[in-house]
């Protein structure tokens, strides 16, 4: 039987984060099309979530930088192309 090595929590809430901050600018894009284009406006909402997720991301991957040995460079290209390519960027973390 062999044992699995369980990732840190942190590591884990980064890789989270990091989907769940994608999609939602994912959405955000639509809503900002579908306001210009239709009378539906759900900018004001997803506005904020999309704010608050990103925050949530680019502390993580701070909190995280020395245990991923990441350079400052790194860290920057994280956090630089966080919204559209997070969750593919922290996936290849080993």
């Amino acid at each position: 039987m062999t044992t699995a090595v369980l990732e840190p929590v942190a590591l884990r809430a980064l890789r989270l984060v990091a989907l769940v901050e994608t999609v939602s600018f994912g959405i955000l894009l639509v809503c900002s099309v579908l306001k210009r284009t239709t009378s539906f406006n759900a900018v004001p909402v997803m506005g904020p979530i999309h704010g608050v997720l990103f925050l949530a991301l680019v502390y993580l991957v701070l909190d995280q930088r020395k245990r991923l040995g990441w350079s400052s460079g790194k860290v920057l290209l994280a956090v630089t192309i966080g919204s559209p390519f997070a969750h593919f960027f922290v996936r290849r973390v080993p």
